[in-house]
């Protein structure tokens, strides 16, 4: 059970939230047409959670390999330097996504440290980006487990 929650965590993840957004969004529109008014919360919970959701679904795609990347160049190498050039590109997708992590992080304290409030619910902005600097480390971590897959067939196809 363990395994499977550290192999798949961010697709639960992705069910559940998306579950969720399904639910208040149908409850918005139930309210909306049955009264006349709308769930003010709704936007701001919907916006927040398709955010979540999509770097989460980020990482899934990172996992399996379904992430953008442009192989042309690696392809039309000599096989000596194909491992070094992919060795390249992991270490500078790897750089860029710790920045957007550290980035992520740096927006959290922002929002902590100026107390500002969300517009609907008036609950700190700041839960809402709790998630994002972990998620961005979460497609790191499926970035490199497919980039090991990937270098080893590298290798295993020498």
């Amino acid at each position: 059970m363990l395994a499977f929650i550290l192999r798949d965590a961010e697709k639960l993840l992705c069910a559940l939230l998306f579950l969720v957004m399904t639910a208040v969004g149908f409850a918005n529109v139930v309210v909306r047409y049955a009264t006349n008014y709308s769930l003010a919360s709704s936007e701001e919970l919907l916006t927040n959670g398709f955010l979540l959701l999509t770097v989460l679904g980020a990482a899934i795609a990172a996992r399996h390999g379904q992430h953008l990347a442009v192989t042309a160049l690696v392809d039309a190498l000599p096989r000596a330097l194909r491992v070094p050039v992919f060795l390249l590109s992991v270490a500078l997708s790897v750089l860029l996504l710790v920045l957007s992590a550290w980035f992520a992080w740096q927006a959290l304290l922002t929002l902590y440290g100026n107390g500002l409030k969300s517009y609907a619910l008036g609950i700190p902005a700041w839960y809402y980006q709790a998630a994002v600097p972990f998620a961005f480390l979460l497609i790191v971590l499926r970035f490199l487990q497919h980039s090991a897959e990937e270098l080893r067939q590298m290798r295993a196809a020498r």
